[in-house]
């Protein structure tokens, strides 16, 4: 019979000698902790902004009547400090609004990936999505999924089974119940600068909003034409259509797109439109207070035109 290697030898663990199986097991399952909310900070790009809307009000609500009732999950901050919030924003929040200082959750041990993956998905089924927002959450999750598909070990190696023969876009486009053109136009809002996201969303005090077909068109311009965009859908008052936002990718695509090329298209009349009056800003701003808006620019000029045509009536009338 070999004699046995001293390194083959296994010394048993203060777990093996003061603690039984069920304690170990025991020990091993997660629980929900009370956990400071000052110890506790945002996930790393959370693409779900918290907002005071009629859903928000409820779970408020609900809270100061019943308390948190479903714990957040937390995984241990990857810098060493605190924890970071995976699943849970709103309710933290929510606590915050009633007072509290700590809430209920579970802390899980999770990869960049795995936390990524959880962020979305427990989020993205709620009513009150953005489109912007489904943008960076679908990016987001994409990006983890191919991640984890190159990597070999086992929390990620049934996500690399189920990559093999298939585009990561179609997994998450199966798992979102939505067409891989669809998860694909949703992600190009992101390339879109700030001011044509907030139109997307309807974010606009002004009311003005672009529909997503034509804003996935506007995300193919530069940074420099995007802004153009925006000086003109302000100053004329008016937003691209679909068809506009094509010509305006194809020439950009040419390299034939700039200031000029987009006003002209912007101000062409659309179907069915009704004719209207363009004027170029700097044709009448020598005329306004510098720090005047378009709008206000606008109201000053049918006030104007107004008084003209009261005038004008009165000497008919003599």
């Amino acid at each position: 019979m070999p004699k046995k290697n001293i390194n083959d030898i296994r010394i048993p663990s203060y777990d093996d000698l003061f603690t039984n199986e069920e304690q170990r097991q025991e020990a091993k399952l997660e629980k929900i902790m009370e956990l400071p909310i000052d110890e506790i900070h945002e996930f790393k790009n959370h693409p779900f902004k918290v907002r005071q809307d009629e859903e928000m009000i409820k779970l408020t609500e609900s809270i100061t009547e019943n308390g948190i009732l479903l714990p957040t999950l937390v995984r241990p901050s990857p810098d060493g400090k605190g924890y970071e919030m995976v699943s849970g924003h709103r309710r933290m929040k929510a606590a915050e609004m009633n007072g509290l200082d700590k809430v209920p959750a579970i802390v899980r041990d999770l990869t960049d990936e795995q936390a990524t993956i959880i962020m979305v998905d427990s989020n993205i089924q709620r009513e009150t999505i953005l489109p912007t927002e489904r943008g960076f959450a679908y990016k987001m999750k994409l990006e983890a999924m191919k991640h984890q598909g190159k990597r070999i070990d086992l929390t990620s190696a049934q996500l690399g089974q189920k990559l093999k023969g298939i585009y990561s876009v179609e997994l998450l486009a199966k798992e979102a119940g939505e067409s891989k053109n669809q998860i694909q136009r949703y992600i190009r809002l992101t390339e879109l600068i700030e001011p044509l996201r907030d139109m997307v969303d309807g974010l606009r005090e002004d009311k003005k909003k672009i529909a997503l077909n034509p804003a996935v068109e506007l995300s193919y311009l530069s940074k420099e034409n995007q802004q153009f965009v925006v000086k003109y859908i302000e100053e004329l008052d008016l937003t691209p259509s679909h068809a506009q936002a094509i010509r305006l990718k194809e020439l950009s695509k040419i390299n034939r797109l700039d200031e000029n090329v987009i006003y002209s298209i912007l101000t062409e009349i659309k179907p069915n439109q009704k004719e209207k009056i363009s004027f170029k800003m700097e044709d009448i701003d020598e005329y306004f207070p510098k720090d005047y808006t378009p709008r206000q620019k606008s109201e000053v000029i049918l006030k104007l035109l107004k008084s003209w045509a009261k005038k004008r009536n009165k000497e008919q009338e003599r």
